[in-house]
């Protein structure tokens, strides 16, 4: 009989696999402690959680989400970041600290629902934020209003100098 602390860990892993939108499952050793220190505050600036689990817990509790293909990646030291709004952000996260550390080293990904190996967070890491489609969407939208725009506020001559021309190109 698994002991209540732990069953309350698979309770609490259960619910943050189901309400994830991305986790991050990494083998941690080979990091000093100021270096996973460094790494946490990184996500904890980004509102990602991270942390160390168990992985007969994380068996469990993908299990009991009705997720398979993890047993495969969860093996040794396994710590996660969990993204429970931008599932690409705990990948740039990853991809900025490995550049200066060689670890943590990415074993899988459970993104939205599929388990990926971990050698596509690099693919991850390289994608658009939700924030910057939102931001290059709007300068695209605004972008023939804008041209409107100054063409209207333009000088009449130079509005009837290029309607001249278009008629002039047209005939």
């Amino acid at each position: 009989m698994p002991s209540k602390k732990n069953q309350e860990e698979l309770v609490q892993l259960t619910d943050k696999l189901d309400k994830a939108k991305a986790v991050y499952f990494t083998d941690y050793i080979g990091l000093d402690v100021s270096s996973i220190t460094e790494l946490r505050s990184e996500f904890f600036k980004a509102s990602i959680e991270f942390k160390v689990a168990k992985n007969t817990l994380l068996k469990l509790a993908a299990e009991n989400n009705r997720l398979e293909g993890l047993d495969d990646f969860l093996v040794g030291s396994t710590a996660i970041a969990i993204s429970y709004d931008e599932p690409t952000v705990p990948a740039k996260i990853l991809k900025k600290f490995t550049e200066d550390h060689d670890k943590p080293e990415v074993k899988a990904i459970l993104f939205d629902g599929e388990v990926l190996d971990g050698s596509e967070y690099l693919k991850f890491a390289i994608l658009p934020t939700k924030d910057e489609l939102l931001t290059k969407l709007v300068l695209m939208l605004n972008s023939p209003i804008t041209i409107l725009a100054r063409t209207l506020s333009a000088s009449m001559t130079n509005f009837v100098n290029g309607l001249n021309n278009l008629k002039n190109t047209k005939s």
